[in-house]
């Protein structure tokens, strides 16, 4: 039997966000993001959109 990974799920304080904006700003790479935040990158990316802000590179 596999074992699959408990889902938590944890709100986005206003410091969360804070902090989520600051890196939107110092263009910094989703994937170190996600490793300081104990995010999902998928997560970020989701409340990145709702916030109408940009994370990681640019093209």
């Amino acid at each position: 039997m596999a074992k699959t990974k408990k889902i938590v799920r944890r709100e986005y304080t206003k410091a969360d966000v804070k902090e989520l904006r600051e890196h939107s700003k110092a263009k910094t790479p989703v994937v170190k993001i996600a490793k300081l935040t104990k995010r999902s990158v998928g997560s970020l990316r989701q409340k990145a959109l709702k916030l109408g802000i940009r994370l990681g590179h640019r093209r």
